[in-house]
């Protein structure tokens, strides 16, 4: 028994001393970094870039109004318009109208008109209600 304890006892200092040591080793942490600061240089956008992303998509955002409604109101840009979707499930398509600051889109009955992160929501049926984007 302590032959073959001692016999791979050998085995295993032979085998450890057959890899590079922790001096020698390869050390590609400036390659590394390089690669991160290239992908992160990558994803980086201009304003103009993100204007222009923006003018030309659909843009999904979700409000909470005082009124406990929710709404979900897909932003059309290409075609100047934006479909808001209250939480009973109606669905209603309004039309951007002019304005000098933020937001305003109407259709019969309907209106949305906002500045950042508050709007307005107007409906025939109900009271004018105060909502905020959570996303």
């Amino acid at each position: 028994m302590r032959v073959v304890a001692a016999a791979v006892l050998a085995c295993a200092t032979m085998l450890s001393a057959c890899g590079p040591q922790p001096s020698e080793a390869p050390d590609d942490g400036d390659a590394v970094r390089e690669r991160a600061q290239t992908a992160q240089t990558a994803r980086r956008r201009t304003g103009a870039e993100i204007q222009e992303r923006a003018a030309t998509r659909v843009i999904r955002t979700v409000y909470l109004c005082q009124d406990s409604e929710r709404l979900t109101v897909d932003f059309d840009n290409p075609r100047q318009m934006a479909t808001v979707r209250t939480s009973g499930g109606m669905a209603h398509d309004l039309f951007r109208e002019q304005t000098g600051d933020g937001l305003w889109y109407k259709s019969s009955g309907y209106e949305l008109r906002g500045k950042g992160i508050m709007a307005t929501w107007s409906a025939s049926d109900r009271p004018v209600t105060e909502c905020r984007a959570v996303d």
